[in-house]
C-alpha cells in the first residue's frame, strides 16, 4: 500500500516585505518535521512541492532533516491560491501587519470567493479545487503499489485535497464549507497522510502535528 503524505509549508513572514519567506519559526518547523518522520522510519521515494519559495524551502528542510537523499521536484498543481488578490478584489483592504484586521478581511473575502461573486481574481474557488485535485490524482498515481510520496504545499491545497477525499461525491464547487473548517486549522509544518490502496486513495490522518511543541504550533 502506497501513501502520500500532505504538508503545510513552515510558517511565512507575515507583515515582512516578502511574505513567502520562512520565517526563523518556519525554518525550525520545517526540520522537526524531518525529524519526526525519519525516527518513525518514513522515507521519501518522491518529494513534490509547489513553485512557492516557502513551500520549496519547507520541502528543502525536512528532506534534510530526515536524511533522504531525494531532491524534491516541482508540481505547480500544489501552489496556494492569491490570497492577496481574493482580499483586494472582495474586501479591498490592503496588506497590514496587524493580524486581527486582516484575519477579518481575509475571512470576509473567502466567504464571496467560494459562493462564486464576481470579482478580478485570476482563479475561481471551482478552478482552485479542481487544479490540486488534479495534482492529487499526479501525487496518488506516483505513490504506486508501495512507494511514499510528500507534497509541501500550503494550508489551502492541503484542505481542498482533504476535503475531497473526506466529501468525494459532492460537487467541488460544494465542499467550499467543509474546505474553510480544515483550512482555518492545519498548523504550519504539520502533516496528513493518505493510504492508496486498490480501492483508490484515502485520508487516513488530518493535520498531524505532535512533533511540534506548543511554543511551535502556528497558523499563519
Amino acid at each position: 500500500m502506497g501513501q502520500v503524505l500532505l504538508v503545510r509549508h513552515g510558517q511565512a513572514s507575515f507583515g515582512a516585505a516578502d511574505y513567502d519567506v520562512l520565517s526563523e519559526t518556519g525554518w525550525v518547523q520545517a526540520r522537526a518535521l524531518g525529524s519526526w518522520l525519519a525516527a518513525r522510519g518514513i522515507v521519501a521515494d518522491v518529494v513534490l512541492s509547489g513553485e512557492m519559495r516557502r513551500q520549496r524551502d519547507t520541502a528543502t528542510a525536512l528532506a534534510e532533516a530526515a536524511g533522504w537523499s531525494v531532491e524534491p521536484a516541482i508540481d505547480a498543481g500544489w501552489n496556494e491560491f492569491d490570497h492577496r488578490a481574493v482580499v483586494a478584489a472582495y474586501d479591498g483592504v490592503p496588506d497590514t501587519v496587524d493580524r486581527a484586521a486582516f484575519q477579518a478581511a481575509f475571512t470576509a473575502a473567502l466567504e464571496r470567493w467560494i459562493a462564486g461573486e464576481p470579482g478580478d481574481v485570476p482563479e475561481s474557488f471551482p478552478g482552485f479545487v479542481k487544479r490540486v485535485g488534479a495534482a492529487l490524482t499526479r501525487a496518488c498515481a506516483g505513490a504506486g503499489p508501495a512507494a511514499t510520496v510528500v507534497v509541501s504545499s500550503s494550508g489551502g491545497p492541503v484542505a481542498a485535497a482533504c476535503a475531497a477525499l473526506l466529501d468525494p461525491d459532492r460537487p467541488s464547487a460544494e465542499r467550499g464549507g467543509l474546505w474553510t473548517r480544515l483550512n482555518t486549522v492545519i498548523v504550519n509544518g504539520s502533516c496528513s497522510r493518505i493510504v492508496v490502496g486498490s480501492t483508490g486513495p484515502r485520508l487516513l490522518t488530518f493535520n498531524e502535528h505532535e512533533h511540534l511543541t506548543e511554543g511551535l504550533r502556528t497558523y499563519r
